[in-house]
Order: C-alpha cells, then structure tokens, then sequence
C-alpha cells in the first residue's frame, strides 16, 4: 500500500496519563513522563502550516493530551490555521485539579472531542480503565454538555468511542449508537453526536491480556478470517502522518508502538525520521506504508480506524 496525500497529522504528544487502561495500545499510566518538549511542537506547527493545502485535521492524542505543557500551543495555533482540532479525551481528565477551565477552553476553541466510553454501564467500563472511572467518565461527559458540547446548534462536537471488553470484533456503529444515546440520555440527561466502534488492537497491553489468557492465537485467527477487503481500502495509514511525543514520523499511532517508524529514504538502516527532516508532509506522499500483523484488526469485520468503522 501506498501514502496518499496527508490530510489527517495525528500527534501523540505524550505517554503520561491519568489512568491506565487494560486495553491502552501506548501503555499510558500516571508513572509515564515522555511527553513533547517546544521546539516539536513548533515544528509540527510549521508542518501544518506548509501542510494547509491538504491537511484538513489534527488530531491530539496520548496518554491524556490535555496535562501536556504544549496541548494548549498546538490546539490554538491549528485553530489559527483554519484547521480542524480533535482532542482524544479520556474524559476523567476534565475533573483532575488544574484542569476546572479545560472543558470551556475547548469549547472557546471548536475542539472536536472523541472521547473513550467503552460502554453505557459501570461494570463494564471500571473492569476495563480502572475503579470508579465510570462514574468520572460521566462527570466529565456532563461537563462538556454543560459548555455545550454534544447540544443541537452549538456545532460542538462530541463523539464517544466504544472499543469491546473481551475477545470479540466491535459490533455495527448504527445499531450500537441508538442504545448508547437511549441508555445515557434515560439515566443521566447526557447527550452526544456520534458513536465511533473500534476494534482492539493485538499490541502493548491488549496482547498481554490475550497471553494471559492463552487467547492471542484464537484472536488473530479471527482477525484474519474477518478480513474486509472494503475496510483495507480505507485505512487510516493512507492519508494520516502520524508524530510522536519524541517527533518521529510513522504511519500510524499503532506502528509507532511497535516502533515501526518511516525511516529515511534511501537507507533503510537510519535511524527513523523524524519531523526535523521532513520539509513538508507532501514529501511522504507516494511512500510504502509499512504493515504486519496488527493490521489485520484495522481490516476486520467494518474496519476500524480513530474516525471508527470505515466500511
């Protein structure tokens, strides 16, 4: 497969996070400290800038983007520049000190928030990111309601993400997100846009939990036999670039777990590119995308990718 034009730059600015997640594809927790310094952060900045005519997104991600240092530089200087903001939102962060004046920072902004609701029920979600996480969970969506996210006519995006508890494909978006709407607005008055299903990625935490279980064998067969040649077409690799918190350069933020980086052209052995040796994102356009078996759980049953199903 080949790179296409970049239309998504997808920052992973930072490992620490206040929670730490069973199922978390960069193993993100509270005792994580790499995170984005400045002089990065300003290059991506002139990434985007050189990038305009087709770079529509960027996309924020960790870890808990919101408590590193440069998330509100990169936040307002993309807005700046007309482009579309997401915030990867674990939602807990909007409740944790310092953080009172986050949910109306975004919202002054237009931030798109996506933000990780792995079910409707607390059982559900405290076994997968952890003790009384739920109930914070649904705190911190009332808040963003509250500034507005999530309300007809404000134009205030809020998504959430379902992502399965077990060994298992996500289901079809459609039919899930009616149940998640009827079972959040009945039992606590939260509303939301979109419901975006994800499957779980066989990397970092999530394959220790099916080593754990002697399952990993079970689930990469799966993975395999729900091959969809639709969902290949529309991976996210072919018009994402995605930048680590040290600003290597890979195609996707699950390459960049498995450290699968872009390496310089012309010599495979140098060391992986970073965003100081690329001079504009249309460089990468036309280059071999790299692939392995994670792949396939992008490529199952509707696909998966961080904008959801893709076929």
């Amino acid at each position: 497969m080949k790179r296409q034009e970049a239309a998504i730059l997808q920052l992973n600015i930072g490992l620490y996070c206040n929670q730490a997640c069973s199922h978390c594809h960069v193993e993100s927790s509270p005792k994580r400290f790499e995170m984005m310094d400045r002089p990065t952060a300003e290059q991506c900045v002139r990434l985007m800038q050189d990038g305009t005519g087709s770079v529509t997104t960027v996309d924020i991600t960790g870890g808990a983007p919101e408590l590193n240092s440069q998330f509100k530089y990169l936040v307002e200087s993309a807005r700046g520049l007309g482009l579309e903001v997401i915030d990867r939102c674990n939602l807990t962060v909007l409740l944790e000190p310092g953080q009172e004046t986050l949910a109306q920072f975004l919202a002054d902004n237009q931030v798109h928030v996506v933000a990780s609701m792995p079910c409707y029920s607390p059982t559900n979600v405290d076994q997968q990111r952890g003790h009384g996480v739920f109930d914070r969970s649904i705190k911190g969506l009332q808040v963003l309601n509250a500034v507005g996210y999530g309300q007809p006519g404000t134009g205030l995006q809020l998504d959430l993400v379902y992502n399965p508890n077990g060994i298992f494909l996500a289901p079809a978006q459609s039919k899930l997100e009616g149940v998640y709407k009827e079972e959040l607005q009945q039992h606590f008055g939260i509303v939301f846009n979109s419901l975006f299903c994800l499957n779980n990625m066989p990397i970092k935490r999530y394959v220790d939990y099916l080593q754990r279980r002697n399952k990993l064998e079970e689930y990469m067969q799966m993975l395999v036999e729900g091959f969809n040649v639709a969902a290949a077409d529309g991976v996210m690799c072919r018009n994402t670039v995605n930048v680590g918190w040290d600003g290597r350069v890979f195609d996707c933020d699950f390459n960049q777990q498995l450290d699968m980086g872009m390496r310089k052209p012309g010599n495979s052995s140098e060391k992986d590119m970073t965003v100081f040796d690329v001079g504009s994102l249309e460089e990468l356009t036309g280059r071999s995308i790299a692939i392995d078996n994670h792949c396939f759980g992008c490529t199952a049953g509707s696909g998966s990718s961080c904008q959801g199903a893709v076929a």
